[in-house]
């Protein structure tokens, strides 16, 4: 079983910065892939950044790219979401999700266990 905590949302304006980080526990860190999603009111939840178990390969959806990083800390158990440039469409609910068995997944249904979620909101 794998506990996730997400923290670090919250409001900030167009253009804006935030760091989302997730803990991860109950089981080692450098076993699971790991992933950021987000859904926003009414919407299905959207993929928006990956990495591999070791950290050494990240993807990003499109609206992620050149904006979200992705990174983690194997020595601190700590999975982290850097935002910059951030968009009014940016705005909903972020969850991390991890996975076991897999070199890195990208689709919700691929991912075993999911923190309860935080939220984020850019204002125009």
């Amino acid at each position: 079983q794998v506990q996730l905590v997400e923290s670090g949302g919250g409001l900030v304006q167009a253009g804006g910065s935030l760091r989302l980080s997730c803990e991860v526990s109950g089981r080692a860190f450098s076993t699971v892939a790991l992933g950021w999603f987000r859904q926003a009111p009414g919407k299905e939840r959207d993929y928006v950044a990956a990495i591999t178990r070791g950290g050494g390969t990240q993807y990003y959806s499109e609206s992620a790219k050149g904006r979200f990083t992705v990174s983690r800390d194997n020595t601190k158990n700590i999975l982290y979401l850097q935002m910059n440039n951030l968009k009014p469409e940016d705005t909903a609910v972020y969850y991390c999700a991890a996975v076991t068995g897999r070199f890195i997944a990208t689709k919700p249904e691929d991912y075993d266990y999911w923190g309860q979620g935080t939220q984020v909101t850019v204002s125009s």
